[in-house]
C-alpha cells in the first residue's frame, strides 16, 4: 500500500543538530584545538603554582628563621598582610582587569582577556604568599580562560570571532587549569555538567573539549612534576584517618553538622559581599587602594589574634589552608577543641574579609573550615573522626561551590581509597548542605510565601 503523501513528516529530533555538529570537521578541529591549548595552560599553572609556594616558604619559613625565630611569631601576619594590602591596591586600580574576579562571586565570571592577565598574576602573587586567606584556583581559572583565548586568537581569527567559539575555548581553559590542582579532570567535568545544567549531545558539545582540555593538562601538571622534582602544588591529602564504616551516631550528628557547616559558610559570603561593597564604593576609585589596605590589615588582626589566643604560629590560619588541612586529617586528635574553634573564629573573619576585597579563590579556605568544625565536634558521643572529616569536606565543597555532586566528588577524591565506606554520608551531607545553602540565601519557601501574604494583607 503506498504511502500518502499528504501525511506531515515527523519533526526531526532536538538531538539531531548538535550530533551533527558533533561530528563536523569543524568542531572537531576545535576539539583538537582545545587539547592542544590543554598543554601550554598546564605549564603556565604548574610555574604559577611552584612560585606562589616558593614565595609562601621564603615569606612564612625562611625569613622568620633568618630573624631568629623557629617559626612565625604572632605578629608576623601584621606586615606582611599590611604589604599585601598596599601592593593589591595598586594592582586593582592601575591595571586593566582590576586583578580579576572577586572571590565573593565564586569561581569566576566572565572570561578575561589576554590583557587583563598581567593584572590577575600581579594581583595574586601579591597576596596569596603573604597571607591571604584564599586559594589558587580563581586565578587559575582566570589565566586558563584567558591563556585560551590568546592561543584562539592566534591559531585562527575566524574561531576567535565566534562567539560560541569563544565560550566553549574559555571554558575548555578554565577547566584544564582548575583540573591540575583540584583532582584530574573528573571534579572539572563534574563541574561543567552541573553548571551547564545541559543534557544530552548539547552537554556533550560543551564537556568534550573540556575533558580533553582537562586530561592533557592533567597530565603534562603531573608529569612536569614528577621530571623536575618540584612540588605540584595540587589539593590533596596524604594522610587521612583510619576507615570506619559509618554508623547510626554518625548519621545523627552528621547532618545537623552538615547543615551548621553550610549556614556558616554562607552567612560568612555573605559578610564577604557586606566587604565587597565597602571596598569598591567608589567603583575602583582612589579610595579604593586605602579601603584595600584596611581590609589587608584587618586580615593580618584575625591571624595574629589566632597566634594570641592559641600560642601557634598563626601560619595555620592564614593562607589557603591546603597545608594545615593535610596536617588536620593526618592527626585529627593534635589540636584540642578550642584551638580548633578558634581557627575557626579567626580564619572564618579573615576569610570573610579577603572574600571581598583581595584577589584569590574561595574553595580552599572553605574545606579547611568545614573540616575544622567537623572535628572539633568529632569528640561527641558516637561521632568519630573519620566521618567527621568527610562530611565536613562534602558539606564545605558543596556550600561553597553550590554544586551538590561535584561536592561529594570532590570529598570522595580527597579521602581516596577510603571514601568508599563514608559515601553514604558524603552525599547526604553534600544534599543537605546544598538545601541549607539555598535556604539561607533565599529563604524557605513556606516563609517566603508567608511573607509574600503579610505584604498584600498590609497593603
Amino acid at each position: 500500500m503506498a504511502a500518502n503523501e499528504s501525511e506531515p513528516v515527523p519533526p526531526a529530533s532536538p538531538e539531531i543538530a548538535p550530533v551533527r555538529l558533533l561530528l563536523s570537521g569543524r568542531y572537531l578541529r576545535v576539539l583538537v584545538l582545545t587539547v592542544l591549548i590543554g598543554v601550554p595552560i598546564a605549564l603556565a599553572c604548574f610555574f604559577f603554582v611552584g612560585f606562589q609556594h616558593w614565595l609562601e616558604h621564603g615569606i612564612w619559613t625562611v625569613l622568620p628563621r633568618d630573624l631568629g625565630h623557629d617559626e612565625a611569631p604572632w605578629w608576623w601576619p601584621l606586615p606582611t598582610l599590611a604589604l599585601a594590602g598596599l601592593l593589591i591596591g595598586q594592582v586593582v586600580v592601575r591595571m586593566p582587569g582590576h586583578g580579576g574576579h572577586l572571590p565573593v562571586d565564586g569561581l569566576g565570571g566572565a572570561p578575561l582577556g589576554p590583557v587583563e592577565l598581567p593584572g590577575v598574576v600581579l594581583a595574586s602573587l601579591s597576596g596569596l604568599p603573604f597571607g591571604v586567606v584564599l586559594g589558587p584556583e580563581g586565578p587559575l581559572m582566570a589565566l586558563g580562560s584567558g591563556l585560551a583565548l590568546f592561543g584562539a586568537q592566534r591559531v585562527g581569527a575566524a574561531a576567535a570571532r565566534d562567539p560560541r567559539t569563544v565560550h566553549v575555548v574559555a571554558t575548555a581553559g578554565s577547566t584544564a587549569a582548575i583540573s591540575t590542582i583540584l583532582g584530574g579532570p573528573l571534579v572539572a567535568a563534574v563541574l561543567i555538567v552541573e553548571v551547564a545544567g545541559l543534557a544530552g549531545a548539547r552537554l556533550a558539545l560543551l564537556l568534550l573539549p573540556c575533558l580533553a582540555a582537562s586530561a592533557a593538562g592533567a597530565l603534562v601538571f603531573t608529569g612536569f612534576g614528577r621530571w623536575t622534582g618540584l612540588t605540584i602544588g595540587g589539593l590533596g591529602l596524604p594522610t587521612v584517618p583510619p576507615s570506619t564504616t559509618p554508623d547510626v551516631g554518625d548519621f545523627l550528628w552528621g547532618i545537623p553538622l552538615a547543615v551548621l557547616i553550610a549556614a556558616a559558610i554562607t552567612l560568612v559570603r555573605r559578610l564577604g559581599r557586606v566587604t565587597a561593597r565597602w571596598t569598591y564604593h567608589d567603583d575602583h576609585g582612589p579610595a579604593t587602594m586605602l579601603r584595600t589596605l584596611g581590609c589587608a590589615v584587618a586580615v593580618g588582626v584575625c591571624l595574629a589574634a589566632y597566634g594570641l589566643l592559641t600560642g601557634r604560629t598563626p601560619e595555620e590560619a592564614a593562607l589557603s589552608g591546603q597545608a594545615m588541612l593535610g596536617d588536620l586529617a593526618a592527626h585529627p586528635g593534635a589540636r584540642s577543641v578550642a584551638v580548633l574553634l578558634a581557627l575557626v573564629l579567626c580564619k572564618g573573619l579573615a576569610w570573610a574579609v579577603c572574600l571581598g576585597s583581595m584577589r584569590g579563590g574561595p574553595v580552599f579556605p572553605a574545606l579547611l573550615l568545614g573540616s575544622a568544625t567537623a572535628l572539633a565536634c568529632a569528640a561527641l558521643p558516637g561521632l568519630g573522626a573519620t566521618p567527621a572529616l568527610a562530611l565536613g569536606l562534602s558539606a564545605a565543597a558543596a556550600s561553597v561551590l553550590g554544586l551538590p555532586l561535584c561536592g561529594a566528588i570532590l570529598a570522595a577524591l580527597l579521602l581516596g581509597k577510603d571514601a568508599h565506606d563514608q559515601m553514604p554520608l558524603i552525599v547526604l551531607a553534600a544534599v543537605a548542605a546544598h538545601l541549607t545553602t539555598l535556604a539561607v540565601q533565599h529563604g524557605w519557601p513556606g516563609r517566603n510565601r508567608a511573607v509574600a501574604t503579610d505584604v498584600r494583607r498590609r497593603r
